[in-house]
């Protein structure tokens, strides 16, 4: 993670939720079914470009669906039932620090979540774990129907909040969001968990641990 004094023009400040934000746990369980074949950066571009996870955080298939598709397409070794108990334990909670840094950012910028999400994890990020309150705009990809990392996810909240690309600076945990921001025209920083976020607030000069 490398940054710089944050440019001028930055008015929105745009947070992925899971990797971010809230510890996730999915990564490991999803890499033993799969027995260690593949590393986690190769699992993510898999889970990313999947035809039914992309179906269902955009709320196109239930979680039945889901589940089936996902089993099938990653030869997985478990049933649906088994598959959706663990996925919905995927999140377990926010990075400490979390909402204590969330409250040292000036008023002056804009705060949002843009999230791949799903009716089962969404209620419990932000009404179980107090992000809901946090933020000033939620955008989530099964309630917009626009997902990471394509562009119309990122069109739609310069649109919604009607701000510039350049207007917005991104902290995502994925190298492949960041790079579609950043070709959307965003700036955008590659952080994990809350401690890699606050120093990338912090380096940039948005947050100011000196008060």
């Amino acid at each position: 993670m490398k940054t710089t004094t944050a440019p001028n023009d930055i008015r929105v400040l745009l947070f992925d939720v899971g990797g971010v934000l809230v510890q996730l746990r999915g990564v490991e369980v999803m890499l033993e079914w799969l027995g260690q074949t593949v590393t986690t950066d190769g699992l993510w571009r898999m889970w990313l470009h999947s035809a039914p996870v992309r179906q269902f955080e955009t709320g196109k298939i239930d979680a039945n669906q889901f589940a089936v598709g996902v089993i099938s397409e990653f030869g997985l070794p478990v049933d649906p039932q088994r598959f959706l108990e663990a996925f919905i334990a995927w999140p377990t909670g926010l990075y400490p620090g979390t909402l204590e840094m969330l409250a040292r950012i000036p008023r002056s910028y804009r705060r949002a979540i843009l999230s791949n999400s799903n009716g089962l994890h969404w209620p419990r990020v932000v009404n179980d774990m107090g992000l809901g309150a946090a933020f000033d705009s939620h955008f989530a990809s099964h309630l917009t129907g626009r997902i990471k990392p394509d562009s119309d996810a990122f069109e739609h909240v310069v649109d919604s909040l009607g701000c510039s690309p350049a207007q917005v600076l991104f902290l995502d945990d994925n190298s492949i969001n960041v790079e579609a921001a950043q070709r959307f025209g965003m700036h955008a920083v590659r952080v994990r968990g809350a401690t890699e976020t606050h120093g990338a607030l912090r380096d940039l000069g948005i947050i100011d641990d000196s008060t």
